[in-house]
């Protein structure tokens, strides 16, 4: 299986595709927010249309992250803003994220399949590991020179 190919077609379909006038991320932000009381209260002064395209941007780099295998600066400026010390997303709030985004993703892709599924899943972990990583951490961590 083609991991970044079968993510890249699932992404195309769902984002083509409107439920009751619904986009995917405005579907998935629903059902995220109604996934917890903890999620609401962090969204509670969100301007999610801002939010959604805000993630739209994210899943570039996360696809990135996953295809190159390094992280980027925004990537990097995401975890840090989401850590205990500013945001305070706790590492378990992407468990709920992840499952949320799947099941949207069952709604949105006509084609979504236990390939299709697992292929989010594997783009999407190393991202979610970078993120509950720097949980507790004030900056990015240092990279070395590749040289």
């Amino acid at each position: 299986m083609d991991i970044t190919a079968v993510f890249d077609a699932s992404y195309a379909r769902a984002l083509a595709r409107e439920i009751r006038g619904a986009g995917f991320f405005e579907a998935f932000y629903a059902r995220f927010l109604a996934a917890s009381p903890e999620v609401a209260e962090k969204f509670r002064h969100t301007d999610m249309a801002h939010q959604q395209a805000m993630l739209k941007k994210a899943f570039y780099h996360l696809l990135t992250f996953y295809a190159a295998g390094h992280v980027d600066y925004y990537l990097e400026g995401v975890a840090i803003r989401h850590g205990r010390r500013h945001l305070d997303i706790r590492p378990g709030l992407y468990d709920l994220w992840l499952e949320a985004l799947i099941a949207t993703l069952r709604d949105y892709d006509p084609e979504c399949s236990e390939e299709v599924e697992l292929a989010w899943r594997l783009v999407m972990a190393p991202g979610i590991a970078y993120m509950k990583f720097h949980y507790d951490r004030d900056a990015p961590v240092e990279h070395g020179d590749d040289a």
